[in-house]
């Protein structure tokens, strides 16, 4: 679905097995408070366990200050500014981006030329804001996405720059350049919870390291930033899972759901705890309604779609666009990949009308262009 190539993606890391996500009932209370589980007597005992030192993930260094000044004109406006940034830093060879699957400060990107998403989007925010750019964090609703390493396995979320260019004019700025569809629903988050993203996945880092006490610190920091911000708790959820302290995971997960009811990890990770306690009828439920979140979003079922499609099984991609349109007409994907799946079938006539309305609601003339180059180009008959 998403290559680790080629997507920037946010690592939400947890150590049993799952699949997707959904609403859930969640108890009032728990047994548990929040800071019984950020205060973690069962991982820490008497240890004391210092806190961590503020980062500034946002500041610029005398390196990037050079290539600011090499690169982007000050007196320029911000249209023009934006530009010759993005120009320094993509087309430049010199610079050479590549993706890891690391977190990194922005200077720490500058210096390595590399990382996730929310490494390059740490780098760009405090470079354009250097240079005078409005620019801020987004988050982008892409469809579940699952990947594992040992026994730790990650869901990924993804984020992207906004850039405010003056008047009503707003422009995106996204590395995930492959995949990133710009139907996603997308929501601008604050630095604080930027920075909370970024303290919750360096802890997620140290527990794929097999470093609990240092991924508690880095946990611990996010929720003090962001007590809200629900996937610190699902990973803290995880690393008491993982320590095999059932009572506690329990209580985080349900924790995360209070604060966001279709937190993805955590409704997933309660499911197989549960399955593991024998609590089968609690089990069953957040399987359930997981399976019926993932099934409602209409980019995963696009996904399916093109899964289908690949396998050929048209009928089956078929009925997922269907629902795919019905909550997204407006993609033209969606259009694209029907037609496709109906040329699949044999359909030419159904295909033609279904491959010409994505070329019709296309974006851009460019888009429209290429549209019209492929339909040609699959239905020629020379």
């Amino acid at each position: 679905m998403h290559s680790k190539k080629n997507s920037f993606l946010l690592p939400i890391v947890f150590a049993l097995l799952s699949a997707c996500a959904g609403p859930a009932i969640v108890p009032d209370h728990t047994a548990i408070s929040s800071q019984e589980l950020l205060r973690a007597m069962p991982l820490t005992g008497d240890t004391d366990i210092p806190e961590l030192r503020d980062i500034d993930v946002l500041a610029v260094n005398r390196d990037m200050l050079e290539f600011l000044d090499q690169h982007v004109n000050r007196y320029h406006g911000r249209t023009l500014k934006l530009y010759e940034l993005l120009h320094a830093i993509i087309t430049d060879y010199s610079f050479g981006l590549k993706y890891d699957e690391t977190t990194r400060t922005a200077q720490e990107t500058f210096a390595a030329r590399q990382g996730n998403c929310l490494s390059f989007t740490n780098m760009f925010v405090a470079m354009a804001r250097e240079v005078g750019i409005n620019a801020t964090y987004q988050e982008i609703d892409i469809p579940p996405d699952w990947s594992h390493e040992g026994d730790i396995y990650m869901l990924t979320r993804h984020v992207n720059v906004v850039v405010d260019t003056g008047g009503k004019s707003v422009r995106e700025v996204d590395f995930n350049i492959d995949d990133f569809q710009s139907g996603y629903n997308r929501q601008v988050i604050s630095d604080e919870t930027a920075l909370a993203h970024y303290y919750s996945n360096i802890g997620a880092e140290f527990l794929q390291q097999a470093q609990p006490l240092e991924a508690l610190r880095y946990f611990r920091k996010a929720a003090s930033i962001d007590e809200n911000f629900a996937p610190v708790w699902s990973n803290l959820g995880a690393l008491y899972s993982r320590a095999k302290h059932f009572d506690y995971a329990e209580a985080a997960y349900l924790q995360a759901l209070r604060l966001d009811p279709g937190e993805l990890v955590a409704m997933s990770n309660l499911g197989q705890l549960y399955q593991f306690q024998g609590k089968t009828e609690l089990a069953n439920r957040y399987y359930t309604q997981s399976n019926q979140h993932r099934m409602q979003n209409p980019y995963y079922r696009y996904h399916l779609a093109r899964e289908a499609f690949l396998g050929r099984n048209y009928e089956a991609a078929i009925e997922h666009l269907k629902f795919s349109l019905r909550k997204k007409e407006s993609d033209d994907t969606f259009y694209f990949l029907m037609g496709l799946s109906y040329l699949g079938k044999g359909d030419e006539v159904v295909a033609q009308r279904w491959l010409k309305r994505a070329e019709e609601i296309a974006a851009d003339d460019e888009l429209k262009r290429s549209y019209h180059n492929k339909i040609e180009r699959l239905f020629e008959t020379g």
